[in-house]
């Protein structure tokens, strides 16, 4: 959470071409974040979070930028889709549930950061219960000799074990029974808690012998577990998960377009899209959600919302909405020259991508320069001339240019092949020429 705004777009920089504003404008709302946890506790109850409405058509990075920003951030962070939800009273799942899915990401979160601050004590109750298995303990009456004997067969065996050595052999361990939780986050928390206790007394009643032969590598991811059960204070971590959620938290919410309706629409008064962004409204404005670990307040969580605005506005959210969405970013289309920086500048470009796949069959394939910019030019011209859906298009193109060197991949083992960019206007001059052809193949 550190992260200065340079350091943040410098990173977004190694996985999307372009949209510096919108990198900009997500880097900025999450360093305030940072400066905001640094003030008086009474400051920071005022400052609330400035949300973001990114707006720009489909396969230009929104998503992506999402995508990213979650494997950086050290934050609660989930992306929903606005579609998915509808008014309460409708069949589907309710926005409060975002709120719920959010926590449990917390948790997981916070539960990944203790395991690691515990590794070594869950390494040794893992190395200790198997060894244990693998070399009785000596009775109390043993002879020093034997005892010293006794120890250096320990500290073999722990190498052993440790190494991987002891792997296939087959021990016989006594389980305790672990409570699996159930996060179904669309169920109310009442509901939810009704069923977390139905699970316990179920676990309580079933008394059958926990004793399994398993395999050793088998039994330390079993015992694994255990150990977690036993050496990690679940109540701690859901608190410190909801504190994380309250202060830290990121929701992006896609297609929010998808719950406005035009103003020309027969549908004006549709309730479902209407009724989820009433809905929406007290989550984002700042509302107590209650979840089966506690209650969550709303009004620190930062809110991205993204759509495309094809065949609505921005204008045509309510505006109440709008209020709540103060930042606003449009994202520009995609040039060929972007559709070609996203081909080799990327990090795990796509073209590095299907050079690594084919590279198991024991093909070498690599793109010529003028290649790359032939299929850049003509996955911009495909959308120009039907529907634009930005950078996925490379996706098709790749795979039309790639279709027969993949299916015979297996009888080229060895063989090197070069992509060249005649190869590429072979393969999709005539279909993207052809309005037709390019609609139904590309």
């Amino acid at each position: 959470m550190n992260l200065t705004p340079k350091e943040i777009v410098t990173y977004l920089d190694r996985y999307v071409i372009s949209q510096k504003d919108a990198k900009r404008t997500i880097a900025l709302a999450l360093r305030t974040r940072y400066r905001r946890m640094q003030l008086s506790q009474e400051l920071q109850n005022e400052i609330m979070p400035k949300n973001i409405l990114m707006i720009g058509s489909t396969g230009i990075g929104k998503t992506e930028i999402s995508r990213r920003l979650a494997k950086m951030m050290k934050v609660p962070f989930i992306k929903v889709e606005a579609s998915k939800y509808t008014e309460v009273g409708f069949v589907g799942r309710d926005v409060e549930s975002m709120i719920r899915d959010l926590v449990v990401n917390a948790i997981s979160i916070v539960k990944a950061e203790q395991e690691e601050a515990n590794k070594s004590k869950i390494e040794n109750y893992v190395l200790n219960k198997i060894v244990e298995k693998l070399l009785p303990p000596l009775p109390e009456s043993a002879s020093e000799s034997k005892k010293e004997d006794y120890h250096k067969l320990l500290s073999s065996m722990e190498d052993k074990v440790n190494s991987g050595e002891m792997d296939n052999k087959i021990i016989e361990l006594s389980i305790d029974k672990i409570h699996i939780e159930f996060n179904d986050t669309n169920l109310p928390p009442e509901m939810a808690k009704v069923q977390e206790s139905f699970s316990k007394i179920f676990t309580t009643m079933n008394n059958e012998d926990n004793k399994k032969e398993e395999s050793v590598k088998d039994a330390k991811e079993l015992l694994k577990l255990e150990a977690l059960s036993k050496l990690l204070d679940m109540t701690t971590i859901h608190n410190e998960a909801l504190k994380r959620t309250e202060d830290g938290g990121i929701i992006f919410i896609d297609e929010i377009d998808k719950s406005a309706i035009s103003a020309k629409s027969q549908g004006r008064n549709d309730p479902s899209k209407e009724g989820v962004q009433r809905d929406l409204l007290p989550i984002v404005e700042g509302s107590s959600v209650t979840t089966k670990y506690g209650v969550v307040n709303t009004d620190h969580i930062l809110f991205i919302a993204a759509g495309a605005f094809h065949l609505t506005k921005p204008s045509d959210l309510i505006p109440e909405l709008q209020g709540r969405f103060p930042l606003r970013v449009e994202l520009e289309s995609l040039t060929e020259e972007t559709l070609y920086k996203i081909l080799t500048q990327t990090e795990n470009s796509l073209l590095k991508q299907y050079e690594a796949l084919l590279s198991v069959e024991g093909l070498k394939v690599t793109f010529e320069d003028e290649a790359i910019k032939a299929i850049a030019k003509l996955a911009h011209r495909a959308n120009e001339i039907t529907e634009d859906i930005g950078a996925r298009r490379l996706h098709t193109v790749l795979e039309k240019v790639l279709e027969h060197i993949s299916f015979e991949a297996d009888e080229h083992n060895g063989e090197e092949f070069i992509i060249s960019s005649e190869l590429v206007h072979e393969k999709l001059d005539t279909i993207v020429e052809n309005d037709d052809l390019s609609r139904y193949i590309l």
